[in-house]
């Protein structure tokens, strides 16, 4: 248990990286918790499922894909008011299919090279994933 001694909740996030220097994010759509920020794609590990198998389900329902492989990046915890996450980040390089916004949520590719990215507000716990990759990348 973390320091509040609230549960934690376990969630994969997985940082879709092309070949052409960029990463994904997606903005949270209307009636979930920080509606309109934007976000890492992934979402909550149930009950019997790996890091691996939750990204898979997440980012099939979410962005329409198969993902083919997974590297681990970090995991970090965050503590929102509205749960205390524990986040299991994956970079993911392989997929097959066209990622699209499957829960009508807005897309958008970010390039790796800026200094930060060009949509906002960000999800606070994204901004630690996203310095752990450009620390990793560059």
């Amino acid at each position: 248990m973390n320091e509040n001694q609230r549960p934690i909740t376990e969630v994969a996030a997985g940082i879709l990286l092309d070949d052409k220097g960029r990463y994904l994010l997606g903005q949270r759509p209307a009636g979930k918790p920080y509606a309109g920020y934007w976000e890492v794609p992934g979402g909550k590990i149930e009950k019997g499922e790996t890091v691996l198998d939750a990204l898979k389900r997440e980012l099939q329902e979410e962005l329409g894909i198969e993902i083919q492989s997974n590297e681990e990046l970090t995991v970090l915890e965050h503590d929102y008011p509205h749960a205390y996450v524990r986040l299991h980040v994956s970079i993911i390089r392989e997929w097959n299919g066209t990622p699209k916004g499957c829960e009508n949520q807005a897309l958008s590719w970010e390039l790796l090279t800026a200094d930060k990215p060009s949509v906002e507000p960000l999800l606070p716990a994204a901004w630690p994933m996203l310095e752990r990759l450009k620390d990793l990348l560059t």
